[in-house]
């Protein structure tokens, strides 16, 4: 009621109708897209299931052939991020997604592999500070 008092009812209905308007055609547009289905032949699936089955075995074989060191360790890293990328691209469907979802879920693991490295960098810091101060010092 006030609002048709001071005659802003009038415009309060037409932003009313913009708005349902959108929404009518957001739907539209959707709709459209729901539409639009992708299917994947069941092929490339078994393949990148092969791939990580060998990619496993490998990262077995790092512990078969007991490997030391910093070699071991970043053939297991290596080898956990290829597995990983292949199941975020394929089974998670980024492969076939849109880039900023790529994006959304890929800027975050860039970071914490950022972060990882910052963290090891600091340890080795701590690491010889300490030599320093307790063995040497």
């Amino acid at each position: 009621m006030a609002l048709c008092r001071f005659s802003l009812g009038f415009y309060f209905r037409f932003l009313l109708s913009l708005v349902k308007e959108l929404m009518n055609e957001n739907t539209n547009l959707n709709n459209n897209k729901e539409k639009k289905e992708t299917t994947h032949k069941l092929g490339i699936y078994l393949w990148i299931w092969g791939l990580l089955f060998v990619l496993s075995f490998f990262s077995y074989m790092v512990d078969w052939y007991q490997f030391q060191g910093i070699l071991r360790w970043s053939l297991i890293l290596f080898f956990m991020f290829l597995k990983a990328g292949l199941i975020m691209a394929f089974f998670m469907h980024l492969f076939w997604e849109r880039y900023t979802l790529v994006n959304v879920l890929l800027w975050p693991m860039t970071a914490i592999a950022c972060f990882v490295g910052l963290m090891v960098a600091e340890g080795k810091y701590t690491v010889f500070t300490r030599f320093i101060y307790f063995v040497l010092g």
